[in-house]
């Protein structure tokens, strides 16, 4: 879908960035730090080891990734049949 281009870690686990299509925004994932394989985050200086993969997700490493698509939905407040289309359902015929 839509890929990252641009990223920046700032304070508090908290991510600017912007996508292919020129939206840009914020999003917060504090909620995920110190969790499962986000555990990597709560070392100094790891969070802001940032970078954005070939597929156009943000990667820390080879072990942490977040999808774009997820991203791109928060920032542009955006539902996941609004960028998949085939999610919708289509009405039943009787």
């Amino acid at each position: 879908m839509f890929h990252i281009t641009e990223v920046k870690a700032l304070p508090k686990y908290r991510l600017w960035m912007m996508f292919s299509d020129g939206t840009s925004g914020e999003v917060d994932v504090s909620n995920l730090a110190g969790k499962g394989v986000f555990a990597k985050w709560t070392k100094p200086g790891e969070f802001e080891q940032v970078s954005i993969g070939s597929s156009g997700e943000l990667l820390w490493g080879a072990d942490v990734d977040l999808c774009p698509d997820t991203l791109y939905m928060r920032i542009a407040g955006k539902k996941p049949e609004d960028l998949f289309p085939m999610l919708k359902r289509e009405n039943a015929h009787a």
